[in-house]
């Protein structure tokens, strides 16, 4: 995958703490700051951005998406980050200078499609077709929130709209803040990705409590506890990342036979945890699939 050309302009819709991740994970490749802009409607939101990133900031989704009015030199690339509740709102009010600067489009809000996101970026508030329009190029992304400290795990999804350039753009966009990053072939699998990935890192600090609450139980001091945790988290994922291999071969290297971690190894899979974690994964897929619908009425 190429390099991001630095000469593309970027508009992120949102000064979230996603968006704010983006940012502080382009500027650390090196990406100038003054081809980004943010546009938030808080003014103590868009100060602290300018000050942090020393980005262009603006009330306006429309100026932002123009870069500041400067429609000889529009956003090449429009990220997305406002709350899905308003997404609709926000389509609307950008589409017609979207229809204009034919930019590509990501998505990271939860459960908007891309069949939606399309209609209202070629619509006006009265669902009215904008003159000219033309199927946008779309992207639709699920990040996580170890994306925050530039350890994200993201699953990516693109419209048929989308050119293979703008799918490189894309994904190094994403990249900047993700260390495992994944195309897949159906939007409807992006789902999938949410309740593995994008609610996966709540299993894991819900693992982390477990083990804690244990041994607090059992007499360690409750920083110990959460510290020896929390390590044993952090250095069983670095040897996944770092080796990669396959769980189950690690897993059994530190399993010897009536030893102390298969005595452990038995109870949780006679507690059936392995049935609760794929319940856990089915659950939030369908929640995801649930907000869709919702969001697309």
């Amino acid at each position: 995958m190429a390099k991001i050309d630095h000469s593309k302009r970027i508009a992120f819709i949102g000064g979230g703490n996603m968006a704010g991740a983006i940012i502080g994970g382009l500027l650390a490749t090196g990406y100038p700051a003054q081809n980004m802009i943010v546009s938030e409607p808080v003014q103590a939101a868009r100060d602290n951005l300018k000050a942090k990133f020393n980005v262009l900031t603006t009330a306006s989704n429309a100026d932002a998406v123009s870069f500041n009015g400067d429609s000889s030199q529009p956003a090449d690339i429009v990220v997305l980050a406002v709350k899905p509740q308003i997404m609709k709102d926000v389509a609307h009010g950008i589409a017609p200078v979207v229809q204009k600067a034919k930019p590509v489009v990501i998505t990271i809000a939860a459960g908007i499609t891309l069949t939606d996101l399309g209609k209202w970026l070629s619509t006006d508030a009265q669902n009215n077709t904008l003159e000219g329009a033309q199927e946008p190029a779309l992207v639709r992304v699920m990040p996580n929130t170890p994306a925050l400290v530039s350890e994200g795990a993201t699953g990516m999804y693109a419209a048929s709209s989308v050119s293979a350039g703008q799918k490189d753009l894309a994904f190094n966009v994403l990249g900047a803040v993700s260390k495992s990053t994944y195309w897949v072939d159906s939007e409807a699998l992006l789902d999938v990705v949410t309740g593995l990935s994008g609610s996966g890192p709540a299993y894991f600090f819900l693992m982390v409590e477990s083990l804690a609450d244990a041994a607090t139980e059992l007499g360690l001091p409750r920083d110990v506890a959460l510290g020896l945790a929390r390590q044993t988290c952090m250095g069983a994922g670095r040897m996944l990342v770092d080796t990669q291999e396959d769980p189950a071969e690690l897993r059994q290297k530190v399993t010897s036979p009536n030893g102390t971690t298969h005595a452990a190894i038995q109870s949780l899979e006679a507690s059936g945890m392995r049935k609760a974690f794929k319940g856990a994964v089915i659950a939030a897929t369908k929640r995801g699939e649930e907000l869709g619908k919702m969001f697309s009425q």
